[in-house]
């Protein structure tokens, strides 16, 4: 994976290597690939690697080299970007980001196995997997993915706290479109304990108020109290989504999972956007059929124009 001394990086190869990824059982060799100034420190990882000699973990090969990165590889995690730095306009951040994703998508198209399977998690996640996804065409499309698991986990832990259960009785939430602000946390399918969201919660002001805004803006709060971007939760949800993509669904209703669409909901064919989704053997489709009411389609419709406009904002800035 792709960005490993930064911060989600260093969180989530020991994760990988503890058989968090892909189960206690299976055997991992890691590629590690950093841009050229952070060659030294990603040297430091792997010392760490090694000194911490985790069983499951049968080699590492850590290169600034995409195309040996890419070499071979079954699963593909892009976390390394282009971070926003102040005084940066949008179209800065997306002009530098989706010119690196264009560049990566040449090594993963002709390097890695054709069963591989990719999480693009630096931002802007969505937009950036669809670059990947127009400049790698010969790839299968449905390799490529986007997170927003973490923002799904978010969810999970919200309705949690404010039940007073463990995380493990909330399921069937859902993160409808782009990994940013305008996202859609829905809770309209999902359950507590057996029981719909809203009627164990029984506070829809807040499910439709303060709930929204906490998880949409969770990353900010985050920030404002580490000083720091998510790191650790950021590596954990990447676990996850690729844990249930590829090992199994683990007994839950359905996963959020930034895919290209096919047009289900209405969404523009073609656009990454996250939508619920069930996996089976190794294969995700998008649940279809749920019943969507008016406030929900208003909300999905505007995350789906953001997307829109990002896409076209992307495509201008590699013209």
């Amino acid at each position: 994976h792709f960005g490993d001394a930064g911060q989600i990086g260093y969180a989530l190869a020991p994760m990988i290597a503890r058989g968090l990824m892909l189960g206690p059982k299976q055997p991992v060799i890691l590629h590690l690939l950093e841009i050229p100034p952070a060659a030294t420190a990603l040297e430091g990882v792997c010392m760490e690697l090694t000194d911490a000699a985790f069983p499951l973990l049968h080699g590492v090969v850590a290169t600034t080299d995409p195309d040996v990165a890419c070499k071979d590889v079954d699963i593909a995690c892009f976390i390394g970007g282009f971070p926003r730095k102040a005084g940066m306009e949008r179209k800065d951040v997306m002009s530098k980001n989706v010119s690196i994703y264009k560049s990566v998508a040449s090594s993963i198209e002709a390097h890695a196995k054709s069963t591989v399977k990719c999480v693009v998690v630096a931002n802007p996640a969505n937009t950036n997997a669809y670059i990947l996804k127009k400049y790698a065409p010969k790839m299968d499309k449905k390799a490529i993915t986007c997170l927003t698991r973490l923002d799904h986990n978010r969810m999970v832990g919200q309705v949690a706290e404010k039940c007073g259960v463990p995380n493990t009785e909330v399921d069937g939430v859902i993160v409808w479109g782009n990994h940013s602000s305008t996202q859609y946390p829905d809770v309209n399918h999902g359950t507590v304990g057996g029981k719909p969201i809203r009627e164990v919660v029984k506070d829809d002001a807040y499910l439709n108020g303060d709930f929204v805004s906490t998880v949409q803006k969770r990353g900010a709060a985050i920030i404002a109290a580490r000083k720091l971007s998510s790191a650790l939760s950021a590596a954990s949800s990447v676990c996850d989504h690729i844990r249930n993509w590829v090992v199994g669904m683990e007994g839950k209703k359905f996963v959020s999972m930034g895919v290209v669409s096919d047009g289900s909901y209405g969404i523009t064919e073609g656009l990454v956007y996250s939508f619920p989704c069930h996996c089976k053997n190794g294969e995700w489709s998008i649940v279809q059929g749920l019943d969507i009411d008016a406030r929900s389609k208003e909300l999905m419709e505007t995350t789906h124009k953001e997307l829109l406009e990002e896409r076209d904002l992307a495509l201008s800035c590699l013209e």
